[in-house]
């Protein structure tokens, strides 16, 4: 009995929506979300993550790697990734690798929703954001560009994500501007989670104004507050919707 490329693509599509339920099960019945967000707990397995990583760099990356490229084809928000990268990796090392990974992990999730459930987030989307659509047409790659760099105007990051399914962007010109634009933003927040790692190894009590003079963070949050005014004045020319 043969399938047909419909019924193939809704069981493809079935077993994708079962792996991020199950997944996402997983992660929030085993890991305690307080832990996470705990300055103690964080501060007391900081010396075993860096020195593992210290001791197995590539190994160490690779994972976090392919960890980082399934999270976001899995639906993840970036944040948690950002963070970190930030803080294990440090800001340099931290950025290149995350956002290689997040843009990897973005583009797959991209050719997916294409080709797996372009009909549903045409009858999801495209009523909120059929007014993009001329800006799309005359330059995608600069538009989308834009949309990253303004973090996608408060848009989930996995919706950001699939929202070039309604314009039917090219893949290459997806990679560009996912990678160009998202850099900005992405390199404030892993910049963060290096100056909150930073702010750790000076035993000092992690709290805002710790964190905001910090000489690892304080000059990535001026340059995010640039980023900020470009994106409200971004947003109100070009993305009205």
């Amino acid at each position: 009995m043969k399938l047909n490329p419909g019924k193939i693509k809704l069981i493809i599509g079935i077993a994708y929506l079962a792996i991020v339920v199950t997944v996402l099960y997983f992660l929030f019945s085993t890991v305690d979300i307080k832990d996470l967000t705990s300055y103690e707990f964080i501060r007391s397995n900081r010396d075993t993550i860096l020195k593992y990583k210290n001791e197995n760099f590539l190994f160490l990356t690779t994972i976090f790697f392919v960890f980082s490229v399934i999270w976001v084809l899995l639906l993840g928000f970036a944040m948690p990734l950002l963070l970190f990268s930030g803080f294990v990796f440090g800001k340099w090392w931290g950025i290149i690798i995350v956002l290689t990974a997040t843009t990897a992990g973005a583009t797959l999730l991209y050719i997916l929703a294409s080709f797996f459930f372009k009909e549903t987030i045409k009858k999801r989307l495209e009523p909120k954001f059929f007014k993009l659509k001329d800006h799309f047409n005359k330059n995608d790659l600069v538009y989308f560009m834009g949309f990253r760099f303004i973090g996608g105007g408060g848009m989930p990051y996995a919706a950001q994500n699939v929202l070039p399914v309604l314009f039917d962007m090219s893949i290459k010109k997806y990679i560009i501007a996912t990678f160009v634009g998202s850099m900005p933003s992405m390199f404030v927040s892993v910049a963060l989670g290096s100056g909150i790692e930073n702010v750790i190894n000076q035993n000092m009590k992690l709290s805002f104004y710790s964190v905001l003079f910090s000489p690892e963070i304080y000059i990535p949050l001026i340059g995010f507050t640039i980023i900020l005014i470009f994106a409200f004045l971004i947003k109100k020319l070009y993305f009205k919707t």
